[in-house]
């Protein structure tokens, strides 16, 4: 709430004495007055002015006679704002006026001071110091009489008056500048007008969170009035969701349980009144109230992964490894809903099911990893131990629990292939092996092993009631930790078993006095063992069987063999971006049994752990190891293995990156040639890798050579992307490719398509002259003129600028040349630099010519010869001539001011006036006006004004005006075309207008017509008409557009047509192409 209070009248007495006035505002002290307004209840500090007479602002006076305060008691929250007057001089009496600003609120109040000394009217003698307030005592001396009537306010009686009866008021007041007190009433906001039906109205919006309750609320004036609510247009009904309740004067809308339904505006009617607002429902984020939590099925199991969000029905996003679920047409995934519960179930698990899972809303997110494992084949039946006689039938059967398992039977290690006598059957769980009439040979150990299961069913042995043998084919022999075993396989139990060792000749029983040397013998076996096997122990062993059914022998050759020796330390051969090709040397010695490969293993340079590379032995000494991190640096070990195990690890190599050399330079193609150069350019890799690229080098060779004589066309590299190469042979034809390079060497060329031949191509010579510059360039003086003429020609053509005739001087503007362009540029642009140039290009006997115009403006000179022609009633006409200087460009208008003659203080009575000659209006009743003129041109308004040499005085109300005569003149006139259209070429595509001007009284009928077809109706043009200017603009043209545009211009007196012809080129001239950066080139 805003108030304050004013006194209309206030006395103040120099000297030494001082009174008070009654009020709660003003006081008064000796010598120094003071008073203020007080304002409460503001959330923002007001904006406040003190005024003397209708505008004097008072704050830039402040100083020795005049101070302004302003206060603020925090306790009752009161803005305190005073102004003192010391020393008071009867020139400071006057009207004041305090004005009040807060956001939309606005007030005023006016109140008169008197200042009274020893008689009743005090005169400015001219020598007192009269203060910073004085402003109409320096005209003449004036008395100040006290009003004993309170003075109305102008504001407010102007703010009650019609439009009409502002001149009047202005009159009666006093008021000399009423334009400017009008603009200043314009500014005031008007109050909004009160609600009839609404004392309180809804707010613009509301906001709350879903689920919650949410009350809108509104007054009414009258307490029995009928309210209608509505939402988004559709009256609400009461229910359980929507309460409506009435308190007196108040009236309520209760929404429960908001939804996202409920967000829609709302709208309050009473009567005819409506007010409106906005409810906007917040959706609380969703939680995982439960996560998902890890699992490991076995393979075909279902699997369900369930979590619990914090609301019912809620959306969520089911992923695995970052890729989102969906439905597919197998069904391999179902998505289940039960209340805040979600589940994904997956019916059969396969191992392609391993994975992370996770579950995402808008408020959180959840992740799991499920494991698939393959199910565990039990036996059902074994093999069993089986000893038949010869040349009958052995049936080996086992049965497991899977009927889809297949599997491999295996005698001694070795498969067994199916033939005539070997059968191999599968029914249901049972599997079969069947030999029939068993020969000593088929005697061994027999395996059956799954497919796809880590173990296998096998039994001891097959044995033959058959005199003794020694199977020599079932001899084996191997050694470990030093330790020589061999295991024979003998037919038939045996009396004794006897090992010698020696020549055919001596014989030696090695198992007597040796104590590390043992015998055990089993059921059909035989185990000879020497402890700690040494070099020594290698020869011929024997070994004698003797059984009722009689003996055999064999003859056993023993070799000792050990792990080899490490490799050497492995070299790296070639790096690529994630591999490496590693090789070694064999190592020198290998343990008495042939290498059969070898075992690699790498590791980070700053780690500890190695990493094996491959896991079955690798036969060559040369290898490429993948999947590495480029730009990572690595170490690389050896093993060698044979027969008997693997060895210790070679030393480790050299550090070494995985780089890899860039993808192939892109887009090699010609830029230019002459005699004995070649300019080629060329686009960067598109993948450079984590080594930086250290440049480019540039080859060619001669047609038809090797493909190894490739000539360097630079010492080094070059970090450009283009190249001149020059001293070349004329007439030569030559292949050029470029490569990139980085540390690990260089890419893949790219080559031209075909080869070149250096010879210099002539092209005729052109000038591509920009848009802008194909009409007059307008510059203002002193500002620079710098142009950049592109052309084309081979040889390279002779730039000649002229001027009316003449070639350019070095002290009249400076211009450079290329071989492509030539600028033009002038520093500071003059008057004399205006005009047309011509620029031509001359290649031998071809020839190529354009034309640039260039216009310098400046602002014009005053206008001549200001003077008054005549003054009638409140009116002065005015007449003067055009300036001489027009600033090299049109006139486009006049600025006309006046002055009071007393105070000089100028105002603008017409602005971008275009005739010489003017009535200013309304002027002042009783003042005396002087005048003056200022031309415009594009540039801006004249530096000096045309100042009228006499005033004109506006005489009072009463005296007689002889008002002269005047034969009514006819201003009718033809329609005619000032300003003609003109021919124009254009380019399809680019928007453009067609301009021409008319006059005519009374104001003419414009047509515009297209091959004379009329096109005032067509979409496709726009026509515009300001101040006599007519324009048609053409949007983006093509070439069925060109043709004869005609406009005419018809009124009662007459008509006339003006037409031009347009043409539309196309984009792009017959024979000439655009590539991707821009430039054109011939075909």
């Amino acid at each position: 709430m805003l108030w304050y209070s004013a006194l209309t009248l206030l006395s103040l007495f120099r000297g030494t004495a001082s009174g008070h006035q009654t009020g709660p505002d003003w006081t008064f002290h000796r010598e120094t007055p003071e008073w203020g307004g007080i304002y409460r209840s503001l959330l923002k500090k007001p904006t406040i002015k003190w005024f003397k007479g209708k505008w004097m602002d008072l704050a830039s006076k402040s100083g020795k006679h005049l101070q302004l305060k302003e206060t603020y008691d925090r306790s009752s929250k009161v803005y305190t704002f005073e102004m003192q007057i010391i020393e008071a001089k009867p020139n400071f009496a006057g009207a004041y006026r305090c004005e009040v600003a807060s956001r939309d609120k606005f007030d005023s109040c006016n109140f008169d001071l008197a200042v009274h000394g020893e008689r009743t009217c005090c005169y400015n003698d001219g020598n007192e110091d009269s203060g910073e307030l004085d402003f109409s005592t320096l005209l003449r001396k004036r008395v100040v009489q006290v009003n004993t009537e309170p003075d109305k306010d102008v504001w407010e009686v102007l703010s009650h008056a019609p439009p009409s009866e502002y001149e009047k008021i202005a009159f009666q007041h006093g008021l000399t500048d009423l334009r400017g007190m009008l603009k200043r009433l314009k500014k005031m906001k008007i109050e909004e007008k009160k609600s009839e039906a609404f004392l309180k109205k809804l707010d613009p919006a509301y906001q709350v969170a879903k689920g919650k309750k949410i009350r809108l609320a509104i007054e009414v004036a009258n307490a029995d009035a009928e309210v209608k609510w509505l939402k988004n247009g559709q009256e609400i009904q009461p229910s359980g969701r929507y309460i409506f309740d009435s308190v007196d004067n108040m009236r309520y809308l209760i929404i429960n349980h908001c939804s996202l339904a409920d967000d829609a505006a709302y709208c309050c009617v009473v009567g005819e009144e409506k007010c409106t607002t906005e409810l906007f429902v917040k959706e609380p984020p969703i939680e995982i109230v439960k996560n998902l939590e890890d699992q490991m099925v076995m393979k075909g199991e279902r699997v369900e992964l369930e979590c619990e969000v914090s609301e019912e029905g809620a959306n969520v996003k089911w992923e695995k490894d970052g890729v989102e679920l969906t439905r597919d047409e197998s069904f391999k995934y179902r998505f289940k809903k039960d209340g805040c519960k979600h589940v994904l179930i997956i019916n059969e698990a396969t191992k392609e099911d391993c994975g992370h899972y996770s579950v995402k809303t808008n408020g959180g997110e959840s992740m799991a990893e499920l494991m698939v494992q393959e199910k565990d084949l039990e036996v059902y039946q074994s093999i069993a131990d089986l000893t038949v006689k010869a040349k009958d039938q052995a049936v080996f059967k086992c049965e497991v629990s899977d009927e889809n398992v297949r599997g491999t039977w295996y005698k001694n290690g070795a498969e067994v292939k199916q033939d005539a006598r070997i059968n191999i059957t599968h029914i249901g769980r049972i599997h079969k092996l069947t030999i029939d009439e068993v020969k000593p040979e088929d005697e061994g150990d027999y395996t059956f092993v799954p497919d796809g299961h880590a173990f296998n069913l096998s039994m001891e042995s097959v044995v033959f009631t058959i005199p003794p043998h020694v199977d020599m084919m079932c001899v084996y022999m191997y050694c470990a930790m030093l330790h020589l075993f061999l295991k024979l396989s003998i037919s038939l139990e045996r009396d004794s078993i006897q090992f010698c060792s020696g020549s055919h000749c001596v014989l030696k029983v090695v198992t007597e006095g040796d104590s590390r040397v043992h015998v055990e013998t089993t059921k059909g076996h035989c185990i000879f063992t020497i402890e700690g096997a040494e070099r020594q122990d290698e020869g011929r062993y024997s070994v004698v069987v003797r059984n009722p059914a009689g003996e055999d022998t064999a003859d056993i050759n023993v070799k000792v063999v050990d792990v080899p020796d490490p490799p050497q330390a492995p070299r790296i051969l070639s790096l690529g971006e994630d591999s490496c090709v590693v090789q070694w040397d064999p190592p020198l010695f290998d343990g008495g049994q042939p290498v059969i490969g070898y075992v690699l293993e790498r590791k980070k340079k700053k780690s500890y752990r190695w990493m094996r590379l491959n896991f079955d032995p690798y036969s060559e000494t040369t290898y490429e190891a993948k999947r590495m991190i480029e730009g990572m640096e690595y170490e690389m070990r050896v093993y060698a293995v044979n027969g008997i195990g693997m060895s210790r690890h070679s030393p480790a190599s050299q550090p070494f990156v995985p780089v890899a050399p860039t993808s192939q330079p892109i887009g090699l193609c010609l830029d230019d040639i002459s005699d004995t150069s070649i300019s080629l350019k060329w686009r960067p890799p598109e993948r450079i890798g984590s080594a930086e690229l250290e440049g480019y080098g540039v080859e060619y060779c001669k047609e038809g050579s090797k493909s190894d004589e490739w000539i360097p066309a630079t010492q080094g590299l070059t970090d450009r992307t283009s190249m001149v190469i020059r001293n070349l042979t004329t007439g030569d034809k030559l292949k050029f490719r470029v490569r990139a390079y980085n540390m690990a060497g260089p890419s893949a060329p790219d080559t031209l398509a075909q080869p070149v031949t250096i010879r210099e191509i002539m092209e005729r010579p052109k000038i591509w002259i920009p848009r802008n510059l194909r009409q007059t360039l307008i510059k203002k003086v002193g500002e620079t003129v710098n142009l950049v003429i592109k052309f084309q020609g081979k040889p390279k053509p002779k730039v000649t600028w002229i001027k009316d005739g003449e070639p350019l001087s070095p002290t009249f503007a400076s211009v450079r040349n290329s071989d492509v362009d030539t600028i033009f540029f002038i520093r500071n642009t003059e008057r004399k630099h205006s005009g047309k140039y011509d620029l031509q290009l001359q290649i031998e006997n071809m020839e190529d010519k354009a034309s640039i115009t260039l216009q310098v403006v400046d602002l014009p000179g005053p206008p001549e010869a200001l003077k008054i022609t005549d003054t009638w009633g409140f009116n002065v006409a005015l007449e003067w001539k055009l300036p001489k200087d027009d600033g090299n460009c049109e006139i486009t208008g006049y600025t006309i001011q006046k002055a009071e003659k007393k105070t000089m203080e100028w105002f603008t009575v017409y602005e971008q006036y275009r005739r010489t000659n003017c009535v200013a209006s309304d002027l002042i009743m009783g003042n005396e006006y002087v005048f003056r003129v200022f031309a415009i041109n594009q540039v801006g308004p004249s530096q000096e004004p045309c100042s009228s040499t006499d005033s004109a005085y506006i005489h009072k109300i009463g005296m007689e005006y002889k008002s002269p005569t005047y034969k009514d003149r006819d201003f009718s006139q033809a329609p005619k075309f000032t300003h003609p259209l003109v021919n124009r070429s254009i380019i399809a595509g680019y928007s453009t207008t067609l301009s021409c001007s008319v006059r005519g009284i009374p104001k003419p009928k414009v047509t515009w017509y297209k091959n004379k077809m009329d096109i005032s109706n067509e979409a496709k043009y726009r026509m515009f008409c300001k101040q006599g200017v007519l324009t048609l603009e053409i949007r983006k043209p093509c070439t069925f557009d060109g043709g004869i545009y005609m406009c005419k211009a018809v009124n009662d007196n007459g008509e006339d047509v003006v037409e031009c012809k347009l043409e539309v080129r196309r984009k792009y001239p017959p024979g000439r192409y655009k590539d991707t950066h821009g430039s054109t080139f011939l075909d």
